[in-house]
């Protein structure tokens, strides 16, 4: 899937979100220093910005299919090797990473085993895929609460929970299909706080993704009763969860 809107939508929508769970993903990845990694689905830049932080520049490449967040790549890390590609189509050679890493990226990739094949091919042997995917089937990623809200009101919407990588033991079984070898999987969270209610749902409203577009298609008075059933269900929220896989390349 390539996402069709604007980099500071999306970075509204899902950057406060996977921009904190970056730092936590690279830790549970084992990222060394000096290690050379590539960003797979890069987005808007939330890993990117989290491995250039750690190894430099230099040491750090990514691709993204999205034309707006490519460009928008381009101008926020100037000096990042980046590629317009899909994840099934990464234009690297065989070997030429330490570690390829996917932060949630694997549910929109059109072939999730391809593009997990291809993440191990541009990595060296012995070295590191990992990929992380928000836990949509649990309900506790940070959408967990408005796709709670949504089939309150509409019990046949479709969600995100039936997407790769989505549900406890799934990144591993797409890890295995991909050949890599030694996979550990574990969930792995993040502590965010948001101002207010409305700061958190202003940006539902934006298009985004899956949550976005099922806003979108609502009208005015459908939209107002799912806020304010989203206001109820809020404060419950747990802490957003991720699962995450790391394996090794044989």
């Amino acid at each position: 899937m390539s996402f069709a809107v604007a980099a500071d939508a999306y970075d509204r929508f899902m950057g406060r979100f996977s921009s904190p769970l970056a730092a936590v993903f690279a830790d549970f990845a084992s990222i060394t220093p000096e290690a050379r990694v590539l960003d797979v689905g890069c987005g808007t830049g939330a890993l990117t910005a989290a491995l250039v932080g750690r190894l430099g520049s230099s040491q750090v490449a990514a691709v993204e299919p999205s034309p707006t967040f490519f460009a928008s790549m381009l101008d926020r890390f100037p000096d990042v090797e980046v590629h317009q590609a899909p994840a099934e189509q990464v234009p690297f050679g065989d070997g030429e990473f330490d570690a390829a890493l996917a932060e949630l990226v694997v549910h929109f990739m059109t072939d999730p085993v391809a593009g997990l094949r291809e993440m191990a091919r541009v990595t060296r042997t012995g070295g590191t895929v990992a990929a992380c995917v928000w836990d949509h089937e649990g309900g506790t990623g940070p959408l967990g609460s408005f796709w709670t809200a949504v089939h309150a009101l509409d019990p046949d919407a479709h969600d995100e929970a039936g997407l790769a990588g989505a549900r406890a033991g799934h990144l591993t079984e797409l890890f295995g299909a991909a050949g890599l070898r030694d996979v550990v999987e574990e969930p792995i969270e993040v502590s965010i706080e948001l101002p207010s209610f409305e700061a958190w749902w202003e940006p539902f409203t934006l298009g985004v993704g899956p949550a976005g577009q099922y806003v979108a298609r609502l009208d005015e008075e459908a939209q107002v009763a799912l806020r304010e059933r989203c206001r109820e269900l809020l404060p419950d929220a747990p802490l957003p969860v991720a699962w995450a896989a790391r394996g090794v390349v044989a």
